[in-house]
């Protein structure tokens, strides 16, 4: 595969059941789904078991991963392939919350690497739809300690010292490793993260699965990873019209929302690629003869190797690169 054969990749979503989904990834975001209890729908990835395959074009049915072996520069960028090699590092989702997804927490890269040999889970979540009063969990609402932690944990009262946010549409939360959080009932979110499955589950509010089990927990591997600090986790940003405004930026990705409201050239220097998520509306790609519509809920991949396209349309899109 030479470099001038690559264009903006779109991939098939790898759907997942959970005790806690709904079906708003179909009723809001057009995701093929068959079950009621959809929590989430994998758009680009390559954690082992479930890596992503090209759904348009030329290259459709060749998986992500293939195309990086083959051609990571153009693909990755110099700059992400000088320190990352043939690894794709950010995994993107959308999650559907119909119930309260578990208190949890994600171990930084130095517990991860040295218990699982993964990257670490930093984490921000964009909130497309929330239903009235909808809430989030993140960390806690003062400073406390293991041993605080460990005694409302075992007196059940555990969700009394954490901090429970409303959330609505638009809100921006960002999870440094080490936050506790959970996503709240009546929530859809885009969410962005290292690539890694690594979660530490601490409190299930005692819910059990169709065959009346309940899901595991990882009381003693999470003491070490909480941080058990408050924390400030809600971002404040811009949202001027045609404009790249900053989200997050961060060691492991950039985010930026983009209101696009007519047409946008867009320049880039081959050192990473970029990845829209439509977030609402529509908008089109145009590069070298090529031209897509997306909608919302669709997420497109554009390689490194190209530099210069233009974005039309009317649309909230999140723009995500490495730095």
């Amino acid at each position: 595969m030479k470099p001038e054969k690559l264009y903006p990749l779109q991939f098939e979503p790898i759907l997942k059941e959970r005790i806690w989904g709904g079906e708003k990834l179909k009723t809001l975001l057009n995701k093929p789904i068959t079950s009621k209890i959809t929590g989430e729908s994998w758009e680009l990835s390559t954690v082992e078991g479930d890596v992503s395959t090209v759904a348009n074009g030329d290259l459709k049915g060749k998986s992500l991963m293939e195309l990086i072996n083959e051609t990571p520069n153009e693909i990755l960028g110099t700059r992400v392939y000088e320190r990352f090699g043939k690894q794709f590092p950010l995994l993107f989702k959308y999650l559907d919350a119909r119930e309260d997804l578990s208190i949890q927490v994600h171990p930084n890269d130095k517990l991860a690497k040295e218990r699982h040999n993964s990257f670490g889970k930093t984490e921000m979540w964009y909130v497309m739809q929330a239903d009235t009063d909808s809430r989030i969990i993140v960390g806690f609402k003062e400073d406390s300690s293991k041993e605080e932690y460990l005694k409302h944990l075992h007196d059940n009262t555990l969700v009394s010292i954490l901090d429970g946010v409303k959330a609505k549409a638009g809100d921006v939360f960002f999870l440094e490793t080490g936050t506790v959080h959970a996503i709240g009932a009546g929530l859809v979110v885009a969410e962005i993260q290292q690539t890694s499955d690594i979660t530490y589950r601490l409190y299930d509010f005692d819910r059990v699965d169709a065959q009346g089990n309940k899901r595991e927990l990882h009381v003693d591997l999470a003491l070490d990873a909480i941080n058990y600090n408050k924390v400030d986790t809600q971002k404040k940003y811009d949202s001027k019209a045609n404009t790249s405004n900053v989200v997050v930026d961060c060691p492991y990705f950039t985010t930026n929302l983009i209101p696009l409201e007519d047409k946008v050239q867009v320049s880039k220097s081959g050192e990473t690629f970029t990845v829209y998520m439509c977030i609402e509306g529509s908008f089109e790609i145009e590069y070298d003869g090529f031209k897509h519509t997306y909608i919302k809920g669709d997420t497109v991949l554009v390689p490194a190797a190209i530099n210069a396209f233009n974005l039309s349309g009317k649309a909230s899109i999140l723009e995500i690169y490495i730095s």
